[in-house]
């Protein structure tokens, strides 16, 4: 897990070719310009999408982890709570391709504001989306960076 500041995207870089193309463009302008619509910076390896949604309250939340990606989180506006825990400590309920979906307790929490970013990495189930002080409507957006070649990596 990385938190940091939006300005310090690129003292990150040279973690993984994919991972840096994403930070290069944790700028003002590239998250500006984010519509609706999927923004492909590397086809399927490396892509941003916006999101606007209700922030809800913990006990409607669960974690998601991934074994290809890794997602990079940015608040664009709003707040939200993140926990983060160990996927091999939580029981997992759902999984679609690189999505796996999990219940239990985190150990470590956050509020991620505009301004900040959150690294995700395979080993990091991540509970979002969850009220900081009440319902509140964010907008956010979010990196998928390939760093796997399969789910065992």
């Amino acid at each position: 897990m990385i938190l940091a500041s939006n300005k310090a995207a690129l003292d990150y870089r040279g973690i993984h070719p994919n991972l840096d193309l994403a930070l290069e463009h944790i700028t003002p302008e590239f998250l500006s310009s984010l519509g609706e619509d999927r923004v492909e910076l590397r086809g399927e390896e490396v892509y941003c999408t916006r999101f606007t949604y209700e922030t809800v309250p913990e006990e409607d939340a669960f974690f998601e982890a991934h074994r290809l990606y890794l997602d990079i989180h940015l608040m664009l506006s709003g707040a939200e709570r993140v926990e983060i825990a160990s996927p091999a400590g939580l029981a997992q309920f759902d999984h679609q391709g690189d999505f796996y979906a999990y219940r239990g307790e985190g150990r470590h929490s956050l509020v991620l504001a505009p301004g900040d970013f959150l690294v995700v990495f395979p080993d990091d189930a991540h509970k979002i989306k969850m009220r900081v002080d009440g319902p509140e409507v964010v907008s956010k957006a979010v990196f998928k960076v390939k760093i796997n070649e399969c789910e065992g990596a």
